[in-house]
């Protein structure tokens, strides 16, 4: 305790407001997304394609858009101005989904809710590292992950406590979750201060030229590699949902899964990035991949509910250990100048790899079985752990990327 209070003294003010802000919009944002495929379904009258076809659209948007925003924001040497464009935007279009009589309205507000992720993620993550040094960085990004995760579970718990209370009236619902996603633009605005690092004569040439990207650096590279790998075996988690239930777990039960990962991963990012600080984060890293693979090797041969209980729990610990040091260990070896632009192709690589994964785990489960699927995913993640560790000592020659 007193190593992390230690610790905590030292992460500047921003990257706790922009903690904050995550747990805010994540609130509001969950209070719609996790009753949203109902009130399509239910309320609109939309099939599952359809449903499907909307997340699909609104995902590839946003990991398209994070490339941009970040090259943008490094660009023009500010990043806090493109991110209260990207939380604005998604706060903004709320009253859309609560106004929707069709599913092509609900499209055009999660297309508007993706478009501000897409712009404020990569000059987000950016800022963190610009207000950091990098002997705290595996503690700052772990901050703010716990606190968005904080805020990835209390926003399902409030829908369905308001759906409960208000005899599902789904209108309702999307209305107040105007009320958080408005105190997280509030909150930025006046607590977040753009960093002088941030604006810098190099961050007036073109990111996206050859030179730019090229001084990114072989170790960046690797990593997006590493990530693509990795994610072409990250599926979505509708398919450990659907492994729940045929475990044996009940329909009502199955949300809860996930209640249980969220709270295992908000309880175990802040603590382990600090771990990361202190052991080196290129270890725990690696550590964090190969834990996925043993739980998608245990969803693939699990036989009771009680073990499910338990692989959510550590999936939730691997995305501690992996999520926020991955950005951490990034933001050490990149220059200062093109952190929005690294950050932005990282996350872009990481969209791409989504939905070719989800599609070879739906095309396994469906002609193999679901073994098939959590085998696939549990070898890709091997096989990333593997490009890692052969490329293990370009990580290790530098003290400051520990």
């Amino acid at each position: 305790m007193q190593l992390q209070n230690k610790f905590a003294q030292k992460i500047p003010r921003t990257v706790w407001v922009l903690g904050f802000v995550s747990l805010l919009t994540d609130i509001s944002s969950e209070m719609i997304h996790s009753i949203l495929p109902l009130f399509l379904v239910s309320v609109l009258g939309a099939n599952v394609l359809t449903v499907g076809l909307i997340e699909g659209v609104a995902e590839a948007t946003a990991s398209v858009l994070k490339v941009f925003s970040g090259v943008l924001s490094d660009y023009l040497g500010h990043r806090k101005g493109l991110a209260m464009l990207g939380y604005g935007l998604s706060t903004f279009v709320k009253p859309l989904f609560a106004i929707a009589t069709s599913p092509t309205g609900v499209l055009i507000a999660r297309f508007g809710d993706r478009l501000g992720k897409g712009i404020r993620v990569a000059p987000r993550d950016a800022l963190v590292a610009d207000f950091t040094s990098p002997e705290i960085r595996g503690a700052a990004y772990g901050l703010r992950q716990s606190l968005d995760t904080i805020g990835a579970f209390l926003g399902p718990l409030a829908a369905f406590t308001l759906m409960a209370a208000s005899g599902n009236n789904f209108r309702l619902v999307f209305w107040l979750a105007l009320i958080p996603g408005f105190l997280a633009v509030a909150l930025l605005t006046v607590g977040v201060r753009e960093a002088k690092t941030s604006r810098t004569q190099e961050s007036r040439r073109n990111p996206l030229q050859w030179q730019a990207l090229h001084s990114l650096g072989q170790r960046y590279w690797i990593l997006v590699v590493v990530a693509l790998l990795f994610n072409l075996g990250n599926s979505s988690d509708a398919f450990l949902l659907l492994r729940a239930e045929q475990t044996g777990i009940s329909a009502p039960l199955v949300p809860l899964t996930l209640v249980v990962m969220n709270i295992a991963y908000s309880l175990s990012a802040y603590p382990l990035g600090i771990l990361s600080d202190r052991l080196g984060k290129f270890g725990l890293l690696l550590g964090g991949l190969l834990l996925y693979a043993l739980v998608y090797l245990g969803f693939a041969f699990v036989q009771a509910p009680w073990q499910v209980w338990g692989l959510f729990a550590l999936y939730g610990l691997h995305l501690g250990m992996s999520q926020g040091l991955l950005l951490a260990l990034v933001a050490n070896i990149i220059p200062a100048n093109l952190r929005g632009t690294a950050f932005g192709f990282l996350n872009l690589a990481v969209g791409l790899a989504l939905l070719p994964a989800s599609l070879l785990a739906g095309g396994l489960w469906q002609t193999m079985g679901a073994t098939a699927t959590f085998i696939a995913g549990s070898l890709f993640a091997l096989a990333a752990v593997l490009l890692l560790l052969t490329q293990r000592h370009k990580y290790l020659k530098d003290i400051n990327i520990k």
